[in-house]
């Protein structure tokens, strides 16, 4: 287990320790946060609910600058985009706020026979254990807090080991908000203690956004103990350009859809997949785009590549490169590793004989293949063990549609990337996991949906 501490990974310098949770401190949190769900969760209304999620978004407002420059000390994160990832926080506890009258109202059930009425009522379910990844500090702890926290459930939040600050940062704002004390509670706990937290009948469901591996551990935990989970896991999405009237578009959706938040993003476009009467202008251009990003210090305001996540993050991207040079694979521009500085990078060649192939490239590093047919960029694209998200660029309408259809994912997004919301359900399917975030699904994955039927 690592140690919670921030490790500057632009210039290697180490913050203080924070302390793993004592187990005796770890069943005081348990009982507070089951307590507040009694007393507080299931007795508040709607609307204070949606206040305080209100209130949390100003919060967030009024603090984005210091909460993005503790992003972007502990993960590497460019100032300008730990900015934008606060305010995408900051709207998606509004949009609660601002919906929860309409996603918790009964809803009637038109019976077929008898008489009487029936509903189903969302109500809470108790103590929820959240587990999430440092690549986005805020935002992933919002889409999961949020809802549930509309909802009535409380929460116990157990943050990446390298997000020490943000994560006591983000309690403190939720307790400055005028949530009850056990209602949202930040711990730095161990893998351990994770297990135990888990097994404790108190706590009714995990969700966990992170690696495969996690996601495999949590979800055997889980179901060992009748526990709900949701997963939210990684991705190798596709984009896919089969025409287009404006290529310099194109190429530019493509560069921010690969070296956003510095390549670290699981519904990052990795893959690009390019038909073939496009392909060498679109991989000339791509290559000439990338290589005007230069990788610079994430701290200044200009800064769009800043260093993937910590030298651990960048001795394994390294091993994945290496291999995938090793099996075949051409660099055709970038490569060049300095300390956990990489540039954007494009392998060619990259073919399914090619053992990293099917691996996912946590960074800058995006792969590209030619097609020749929409079939063949369908197969290609669903030829992975992740479906997470995906991207379809074309002038066909009707084209746009149908392979949508066809692509194993839980996202598409046709003709444009970064066009996330707070009211636009996030999950995937295979090996990305499942369950939903954000937008009305959120609110379901942890709530009781009671019936109730009243007869004669």
């Amino acid at each position: 287990m690592s140690e919670y501490q921030v490790i500057n990974p632009a210039t290697g310098q180490r913050g203080r320790k924070y302390p793993l949770i004592t187990s005796e401190t770890l069943e005081k949190v348990i009982s507070a946060a089951d307590a507040a769900y009694r007393s507080c969760g299931r007795a508040s209304t709607v609307a204070e609910r949606s206040g305080l999620l209100k209130r949390v978004g100003d919060l967030h407002r009024e603090r984005r600058s210091h909460l993005a420059e503790l992003a972007v000390e502990e993960v590497g994160k460019t100032r300008s985009q730990a900015l934008g990832e606060v305010d995408f926080t900051a709207d998606i506890y509004d949009y609660y706020a601002a919906h929860g009258d309409k996603f918790l109202q009964d809803e009637p059930i038109e019976l077929i026979s008898g008489t009487g009425s029936a509903l189903v009522r969302r109500s809470p379910i108790g103590v929820l254990l959240g587990i999430m990844p440092w690549n986005y500090p805020y935002y992933q702890v919002a889409r999961f807090a949020a809802p549930n926290l509309l909802l009535g459930n409380t929460v116990v939040l157990k943050h990446a080991p390298q997000c020490p600050t943000s994560s006591a940062a983000i309690e403190d704002l939720f307790l400055e908000a005028g949530l009850p004390e056990g209602g949202y509670t930040n711990i730095y706990a161990s893998n351990d203690q994770i297990a135990e937290i888990i097994a404790d009948p108190r706590i009714q469901g995990v969700s966990l956004t992170g690696s495969e591996r996690a996601g495999a551990s949590v979800a055997e935990l889980a179901g060992r103990h009748l526990k709900k989970v949701v997963l939210e896991l990684g991705g190798s999405d596709p984009f896919i350009l089969l025409s287009t009237e404006d290529l310099d578009a194109v190429v530019e959706c493509a560069v921010t859809a690969r070296l956003d938040n510095n390549g670290q993003a699981c519904n990052a476009a990795k893959r690009f997949l390019v038909a073939e009467d496009l392909y060498e202008p679109f991989k000339t251009r791509f290559a000439e785009a990338l290589c005007r990003v230069s990788p610079g210090d994430p701290s200044l305001p200009g800064t769009f590549l800043g260093p993937v996540s910590s030298t651990a993050a960048a001795d394994r991207l390294q091993e994945q490169l290496d291999l995938a040079v090793n099996s075949g694979a051409t660099v055709l521009t970038g490569g060049t590793r300095s300390g956990t500085y990489f540039p954007g990078t494009i392998l060619d060649g990259l073919d399914p004989k090619n053992p990293a192939y099917y691996e996912e490239f946590f960074g800058p590093i995006a792969s590209i293949q030619k097609f020749s047919s929409e079939d063949e960029a369908v197969r290609a694209a669903n030829d992975s063990a992740f479906g997470l998200g995906s991207y379809v660029f074309t002038t066909d309408s009707e084209q746009a549609l149908r392979v949508a259809d066809r692509l194993e994912v839980g996202m598409v997004f046709i003709n444009g990337v970064g066009a996330e919301s707070a009211e636009l359900p996030f999950g995937g399917v295979k090996r990305s996991g499942f369950g939903r975030e954000l937008g009305r699904y959120g609110v379901d994955e942890f709530a009781n949906r009671k019936l109730i039927r009243t007869i004669g």
